[in-house]
């Protein structure tokens, strides 16, 4: 599967969470509240494959799961430039230190384990949008 098509798929999937909560009449806290990981693994268990295992993306003790790709994640399926006989298909907008690119066969993609920007809730108050796919949009390139 591509970048394009989980990205697609995902903000299906947050959406109907989203839904949910807006007929329950949540605020904007109360849902950010909501995507914590503790909860999210209780009350939305097939929103991500770790929740079966326990584990979180990023080892952090606050995680929130509402920005569960990062908007300064850049990607195209198709490929950005070829580095001898590799082709990068993705990396990180904002150059973060924590971030690295991984080489995967002749694949180069941005490896974004080492970095939290997106979990914490700060972060996510400030991009906050009831519709995942408008932020996350800059991210197709």
């Amino acid at each position: 599967m591509g970048y394009e098509t989980w990205v697609q798929e995902h903000a299906e999937a947050h959406k109907k969470i989203i839904d949910k909560l807006l007929q329950q009449g949540l605020n904007k806290q109360q849902i950010i509240d909501y995507f914590d990981f503790e909860n999210m693994k209780e009350k939305e268990s097939d929103f991500c494959p770790l929740y079966a295992k326990n584990k979180k993306c990023h080892d952090m003790e606050s995680l929130n799961c509402y920005l569960c790709s990062c908007p300064n994640f850049r990607f195209n399926d198709k490929g950005f430039k070829k580095t001898e006989d590799k082709t990068q298909f993705s990396y990180c907008a904002i150059e973060s230190k924590d971030g690295r690119q991984g080489i995967y066969g002749e694949a180069i993609h941005q490896d974004c384990s080492g970095c939290s920007v997106p979990h914490h809730r700060a972060y996510v108050e400030k991009h906050f949008d009831l519709d995942w796919a408008k932020i996350m949009k800059v991210c197709q390139v």
